[in-house]
């Protein structure tokens, strides 16, 4: 395996210093098929003379003349058909291989773009169902801090918060945003369960300060209920909501829960409800894909079990 790496290593030097770039080929090519190099230059959109200079280029590298220049016209000679024949059998065998790579079947691979607490306190959870539902499908979470262009990203589907009137998206809507007040059992047996909403400003935040992407703030939260909040400074900030319920869990303080990524959470008692009011906001999590590309058959089906997921879900309603 090393001589034989050894040899193509110094094949491919040799092959660089004798046509120095393979650019030279691709007009070569052209010329030696249209038989001018003006129509050349036409197809490649260079100029004539650029055309001429690569062909002369590529004959003083391999010492060889490879056109018969006549009066307005052109024709191979004999070293320029042998090179004519071979680069054009070569072209053609990398235009087929590369055509079957693109004809490849990649459906089996779906990326989705999720938050890190979605992808830890939703996704995640799921995970073997969607592999039991779907073993030859791969799911690749691409977890960002602000809201990707799929297209451009190259990205399946995508979570987004919002009204679903996003251009160039199709979505599905997954959760309603519904914030509670959560915190640990051990936060409030060691300050007190608040009796009331205005109890609440007695106790210790955990703050989510988002640097891209708008999210309520508690002065929100306390607003709804038609109640002022000062915000002194005090408290934990953070920037991911992730580590906002780690904090929460953690006995910290306590945090805005939005209610569809912290169901699992009050379920297993590592986070309950705080107070008994929550915040309907108006705005929804929803599942999007963009309306340019047509989704592949697992993006398809990754896409439909989200949907299904998040329906299952909405039909549990905890304390």
């Amino acid at each position: 395996m090393l001589i034989n790496t050894f040899k193509l290593s110094e094949m491919m030097k040799e092959l660089r210093r004798l046509i120095h770039s393979p650019h030279h080929l691709f007009v070569f090519e052209v010329c030696g098929r249209l038989m001018s190099f003006t129509q050349a230059a036409r197809e490649l959109g260079v100029s004539q003379p650029a055309v001429s200079l690569s062909i002369r280029q590529l004959e003083q590298a391999i010492g060889q003349a490879l056109f018969h220049r006549e009066h307005r016209a052109i024709r191979l000679t004999e070293a320029g058909e042998r090179l004519f024949a071979e680069v054009s059998v070569s072209f053609d065998r990398i235009l087929q291989t590369v055509r079957e790579i693109n004809r490849a079947p990649v459906a089996d691979l779906v990326t989705l773009s999720i938050s890190t607490a979605f992808a830890n306190y939703w996704v995640m959870p799921r995970m073997t169902r969607l592999h039991h539902s779907h073993p030859g499908i791969d799911l690749r979470l691409q977890v960002v801090d602000k809201d990707l262009d799929l297209e451009y990203e190259n990205v399946s589907l995508g979570i987004r918060r919002g009204r679903g009137n996003w251009p160039g998206y199709q979505s599905s809507s997954l959760a309603r945003e519904e914030l509670i007040a959560v915190a640990s059992p051990s936060y409030l047996a060691a300050h007190g369960v608040p009796g009331s909403i205005d109890d609440l400003h007695n106790h210790q935040f955990v703050h989510l300060e988002e640097p891209f992407r708008p999210r309520p703030k508690w002065r929100d939260w306390f607003q709804s209920f038609g109640q002022e909040f000062v915000d002194r400074g005090e408290g934990l900030r953070l920037n991911d909501y992730a580590l906002v319920i780690q904090a929460a869990m953690a006995g910290e303080g306590v945090a805005l829960g939005w209610r569809h990524v912290v169901d699992s959470l009050i379920s297993t008692r590592l986070l309950v409800p705080v107070v008994a009011q929550s915040w309907i906001t108006g705005e929804e999590f929803h599942l999007i894909w963009s309306d340019n590309t047509q989704l592949s058959d697992s993006a398809q089906q990754v896409r439909d079990w989200i949907i299904e997921e998040a329906r299952i879900a909405s039909m549990v309603r905890l304390p």
